[in-house]
Order: C-alpha cells, then structure tokens, then sequence
C-alpha cells in the first residue's frame, strides 16, 4: 500500500475514533467494567501477540553484575491488558525495556525467548528492531519531561514516528499529528502543536506520550509507570483513555505500575514480580479474590484505604527486597516471609497451575478462601492498640489558642510579559486560604498539581514571603522576618521535602547531613551534635552504619527516613511534610507513614501534611483543607470531609481514587469524577473557580465567589450548590474570621 495512503486511512479512522470518543460513544460503563472483572482464562497459543518463556537479564557495569529479570514467562493475547506489579527492582520495566530492545548500557539478554507475532526478537538485528520499535510495539515512559525532546515543537515529535516508518510527506504527517493530538484529549490542538514541552501540564504532556506511542497503530502498546506522577484524577482520565483507545483501536496494552488500585481497575489478567521473577499470574478478579502467593497478600495488605482504622498501624512488609547483584537460592521471598521454612531457603519454588490460568511460585501458599469470601488483608502486630491523636481542631470546643494561624495568605508570582493595557501578569499560587493547627495536631491539605499546596507550605515555615496576609506562631507573626529577626523561632518550624534524593546533599555523608542543622543553630559541642545523630539514627529505624553513607547509596524509603531525621534534629514545634512518601512504593511508603504517625505522637508536633494522596492524608491527619486553584474550597475532620463530601470537586477527588481491588465501588464511581484540565493561575475564571469543570455550576456560580460557609459542625464548604445542605444558623466557631463577613456568608446560602 503507498504510504501516504495508508497514512490517510489511518488519519480517517483516527477521527471516526475520536468524534465517537467526544460524543461519550465509547466512554467506560460499569457495564465495560463487570465484563473486564469477568475470570479470563489462559492465554491461547493461537491468541497470542506476545510469549515471553524464561527471559533473563543481565547488566554489567564496572565490576558488578546485575541479574534484574530471571527467568520470566508472560503471555499477552490480543485485544488484552496485561499489568505488571511489583515493588521497585522487582524487573517490570526491565522487562518492558527487553521486549523493546532498549536495554541500559552493559545490557543483555542470556536466555529465554520474545516472540512477537510469530518473530523471534531476542537477536533481532538492530536494523529489522529499528523498524519494529515504535511502529508496532510502542512503549508510553515513566517520566514524559524527560522522554520528550525539550528543544522541539510538540508537532514535529508526534509527527515523527509517521514520517520514518511510513514514509508519509510532512504535511501528511503533520495532518495525522494533529489528528491523534485530539484523539488523546489535547484541546486546540493546532496550537498546541506548536508548543514545547515545558508549555504543557504534566496531564497535558503525558497524552503527548500516548499519542507519539499511537500514532503508528502499533500492535502492542508497553505504558510504564505512565501515571505515576499525576493527580488522581489526570490519573483517572489518562487510564481510561488508554482503555478505550485499546478498546476501539484492537492493540494490546502491558500496564507496568507499583499501584494495586490501578491493575485492579484497568488490567485483565496480572503478573506479580519479585526479585526479577513472576511470583504469581492470573485474571485479575481471581488473583484479587484468591490471592495465594504471600507477596502479593503482603503487598495488598500494606496499601493505605479510604476504609482503614485510622486508629491502626499500616502492616509493613518487613525487611528489604534481595540484592540482585547477589545469585539467589530457594525463594527469593524467604527473608521477609512468616511462613518460609529451610526448604524456601534452599531450593527455587516450582510454579503451580490452578484452573483457570493461576500460577503461583511459594512452597507454602496462602489457603483458598470460602466459596464467596475474600482472604483479608494481613494486620500490623500493633493495630489493635489505638493510635494516640493528636490535638483538637479550632471550632471543636478547645480554648486553647492555636499553635500555628494561617491569616488571609496571598501569594502571586510575577510571570513574563505584560497582559492587556500592560498591566503585569501573575501567578496567583495562593488566594486568601485561612486556616488554624493546634497543638499536636496534623492538618492535611488535598488538591490537584498546580492548586498551591505546595506555596501555601513553604510561607508556613518562612521559606517564602507571602504577598499579603500572615502566619502567626505561637502567637508571634513570621511573616517577612528573615532568619535573623527569627532567631530561635526559625528552628521551631521544619520542612520535609518531597524529593529525599534533590534535598539531601550528595557530596556530605548522612551523619554530616544531620548535624548540619544543629550546627548552624550553635547547638550543643561536636561530640553532642554526634550523638544527636546517632540517636535521630536510631530513632528513624536505620542502621548506625549509614551514617557514613552517601545519599545515593540509601534507598528511596532510607533517603526519606533521613530527610525526616534532618528536619526533626532541632526539635520543631510545626513539621511540614509535602508529598513525604509520593515517591516511594506501597510497602515503603506504609513504613514511613506509621513512622511519621509515632513521631507525632510521641513528640507533640503540629504537622501540616501536603499530598495529593487521599489515603494518606486520611491516615494521618485529624482535620482536612481540600485546595482548589490557590483556594480552600472545603475544610473539616476528617469523617466530616471524608465521609460525607459536600463540594463537588472533593467529591470527585475522591471518586477517582482507585480501590485495591476489582469490584470495590469506589474504583468504578466514574461519573463523579473531576475532568478537564486545571485552569491557569494566571487567569482563574470568575465567581467560583471550579465552575468551568462542575457539572452543577450556574450562572450565579459564574458571577458570585461562593464563601465558605458551615454545613455542620467544624465542617466548611465555598459552593453554592453543596452536595450536604447549609446549617440552619451558620453562627462561625472560632477562627472564622477568614470565612468572609457575615453578610456574605448569610447571603451565600439564600438561594
């Protein structure tokens, strides 16, 4: 077929696609969703796109070799998605990496087989490779900033594959660019073609991936971690535009994510990988519902919910994945697993064949639940004492005054070039947010990337000067005092950086990291400021022998065990942790949240925790701020904002959350879910700024800034047309100063 008319009918089922795809034609039902948590059998030999049978992997570097993928099998049928889970090292990009023959410096395949459709890749030239990476196997990266080129258009990147696999002319290619930019959700995208990457949202940047990986119609479509750094809900539409692209389009899609939730909603059939090997594989609802190796029940049960007892500890799987620098013998599992017994020590587990297509690898398997039952999660040794809270909230019948006051805080940041009539334009980050943390309490702040959680932190501790309003300690204002005029103040308010590895110095070892801060405040002798380390040390749960470690030489987890350490070493009064454990894996990032809980309690700290994880901010924090383009949209307990929503836009946060497994209700509630792109901070719209994305928003909505106004209790809502009804006397608890005049509040209810 000529190139450039393949390229035209590709063009023309490209938009047939996406006209069905904007009128809701093809958008996920609850319907698509039963049917996809339906038990899907074995793969068929005549079914299948992809076979992998016993691959290993090896990278040489220096003198050390890594064996990261040790004799893996997959299949993957057409049509399917297969998801890959695992912890971080467990080899699931290195095995998405193997299929496309793009294999880090010093890597290679020493055994096993990838047939794709009948071609046995393993070997492949790099010619014939060349031609097959991109145009029929596509892979969606991890991390779309680094993956696109910065120094070129949007347009020509997209474009690209087109024009070196079919040949197609530059307008053709251009046209079918353009096409699938629509396709994927981008509006305007004429104009976005034009854009270069920093231009665009990190949402708005991923569909340029999917659609760079699409745009060939490859057979096979390889996303890794494609979602990882996103809001839940550019999450939530970025999957489900994957679906329905793999749905209408017939490819087949390997789904590889450390995320539970994520496979439980969008995979059929899940590969579970440890150590570089498959500890078990089958359809997604029976591996769910009968979970038998006891790394995946240990990964299922160290996953942070909407519904766990905050009064518990998160279980933890103890220990630390194997170093796969080391050849292993028996289970690789053994070290960290309550059941292994001398023979999981000496001798490899031999897979077992369930009916159905189950296959686990344990010697000691979990046994199978009740007809209708589900095996439950494994529970922490400790959850059955409560965990200690900390201190009450404003408004809750405490007289006791605040530690930390939050007054009408406002920051802009000027951006270049002028607006009309050549007023300056700005980044309003913060706009008038409000709110008050008592002593030994935490405060969790909710929202979107782009919604200011992150400013609003670093005025709190005095790292940034607000352009109006204060923040007032212990009832002394630090708002534009330096660090000087602070004096001892400043040590009473610590950050917890949300990159371990950019916020620790990578050329001081980590005990120089921890005396630092006590250095600088003239704390104590040198032989003190050691021992203080030592003790930090002791108390994070860290061997003495990484004191004198570099940072690169920690693991994720131990790196932000450290950044805790550091900011905890002049004994802070208010701690602000932002995105403390987005970064890290489930079983991780379970540790460092029962961490970070005991060190409240036992220290009394005021916490202000910044995440866009719902589940976390939920375990750990005792009241909730949901942030909405620079605004404090909702705030109350947290059973009030959890339990019963009453802005549409927390509600929507929290529809979008992915649940643990495939018929949790939460994991398919799609039609309440945020969509759209956030709008810029530099033009919010009118009157409430969620409007433009509320199915509920009028036209009062787009002249009138709903005020926060009481729906009960300490629970606050700005909307005007909230999901709970107002209380009937709206008097304001105390510290509602920041809620507007009573006028306007009294007013905000009327309709």
């Amino acid at each position: 077929m000529n190139p450039t008319n393949a390229t035209r009918r590709h063009v023309a089922q490209y938009r047939r696609v996406a006209k069905e795809m904007q009128s809701g034609a093809v958008r996920r039902t609850d319907a698509c969703d039963d049917a996809r948590q339906s038990s899907r059998g074995p793969v068929d030999e005549g079914d299948r796109v992809l076979t992998i049978r016993n691959l290993s992997v090896e990278i040489r570097r220096g003198g050390r070799l890594v064996r990261p993928v040790s004799g893996v099998s997959l299949a993957l049928a057409r049509g399917e998605t297969l998801g890959i889970v695992g912890e971080t090292g467990s080899g699931k990009s290195m095995t998405g990496l193997a299929v496309m023959g793009m294999l880090p410096a010093g890597g290679r395949v020493t055994g096993g087989s990838i047939d794709f459709a009948g071609r046995e890749l393993v070997g492949l030239p790099a010619a014939r490779y060349r031609a097959l990476r991109g145009n029929e196997i596509a892979m969606v990266f991890q991390d779309s900033m680094t993956a696109l080129n910065p120094t070129r258009r949007i347009g020509e990147q997209v474009a690209e594959p087109v024009r070196l696999h079919h040949g197609a002319s530059r307008k053709a290619a251009r046209e079918r660019a353009e096409e699938l930019l629509a396709l994927v959700g981008i509006p305007r995208p004429a104009e976005r073609m034009e854009d270069y990457p920093h231009q665009l949202s990190g949402g708005m940047r991923q569909r340029v991936m999917i659609a760079t990986a699409l745009v060939c119609e490859p057979k096979v479509v390889i996303a890794d971690e494609p979602t990882t750094a996103l809001d839940v809900t550019i999450q939530a539409e970025i999957l489900d535009l994957l679906d329905d692209l793999r749905s209408r389009l017939g490819m087949s899609m390997i789904l590889i994510t450390h995320d539970m939730g994520v496979i439980a909603r969008h995979s059929d059939r899940v590969a579970v990988m440890y150590a570089g090997q498959v500890a078990e594989t089958g359809p997604t609802a029976a591996l769910f519902d009968r979970t038998r190796h006891r790394y995946t029940h240990a990964l299922l049960s160290s996953i942070p919910s909407l519904t766990h007892d905050r009064g518990a500890e998160l279980f933890s799987i103890p220990g630390a994945p194997p170093d796969l620098t080391v050849a292993q013998a028996g289970c690789p599992f053994a070290p960290r697993c309550d059941a292994a017994g001398d023979r999981c020590r000496t001798e490899r587990p031999v897979p077992s064949r369930e009916p159905g297509g189950h296959t686990h690898a344990c010697w000691h398997p979990l046994p199978e639940p009740a007809a209708g039952a589900r095996l439950g999660p494994v529970v922490a040794p400790s959850a059955a004492v409560a965990r200690p809270r900390g201190g009450s909230g404003p408004g809750d019948g405490n007289d006791v005054a605040p530690r930390l006051r939050v007054v009408d805080l406002r920051r802009e940041y000027p951006v270049g070039g002028a607006g009309p009539f050549g007023r300056r334009r700005t980044v309003k980050a913060v706009s008038g947010v409000s709110f008050e943390v008592a002593a030994g309490e935490t405060f969790g702040l909710v929202g979107e990337s782009g919604c200011g959680k992150s400013s609003l932190g670093r005025m709190l501790v005095a790292l940034d000067r607000p352009t109006s309003g204060e923040v007032v300690f212990e009832g002394e204002s630090v708002t534009g005092r330096g660090s000087r005029a602070l004096g001892p103040r400043r040590a009473q308010l610590q950050m917890m950086f949300q990159d371990s590895n950019a916020s620790l110095d990578p050329r001081m070892r980590i005990a120089a990291i921890l005396r630092e801060p006590l250095a600088i405040q003239g704390a104590g002798t040198r032989a003190q400021r050691a021992a203080r380390a030592r003790e930090l040390l002791q108390d994070m749960g860290l061997p003495a022998g990484a004191l004198e470690r570099y940072p690169h030489e920690l693991s994720g987890g131990q790196r932000q065990r450290v950044g805790l350490a550091r900011a905890l070493a002049l004994e802070p009064k208010v701690l602000v942790a932002d995105e403390p454990v987005s970064a890290l894996d489930v079983s991780v990032r379970s540790q460092v949240l029962n961490l970070m809980s005991r060190v409240q309690a036992e220290r009394g700290l005021s916490s202000v925790v910044i995440s866009h994880d719902l589940a976390v901010v939920r375990y750990l924090a005792d009241r909730v701020g949901v942030m909405y383009l620079g605004k404090l949209v909702e705030i109350g307990t947290t059973e009030e904002v959890y339990g019963a929503a009453a802005h549409p836009y927390t509600a929507g946060l929290l529809a979008a959350v992915p649940e643990a497994h495939p018929g949790a209700p939460g994991s398919r509630a799609a039609g309440a879910r945020v969509r759209g792109e956030l709008p810029s901070p530099v033009d919010p719209p009118s009157g409430c700024r969620f409007r433009t994305r509320c199915a509920l928003a009028t036209d009062r909505c787009a002249a009138q800034e709903p005020p926060l106004s009481v729906v009960g209790g300490t629970h606050r809502v700005a909307c005007h047309h909230p999901l709970r009804p107002p209380h009937t006397t709206p008097s304001a608890p105390r510290g509602s100063h920041h809620h507007g005049s009573g006028e306007s509040q009294r007013e905000g209810w009327s309709a």
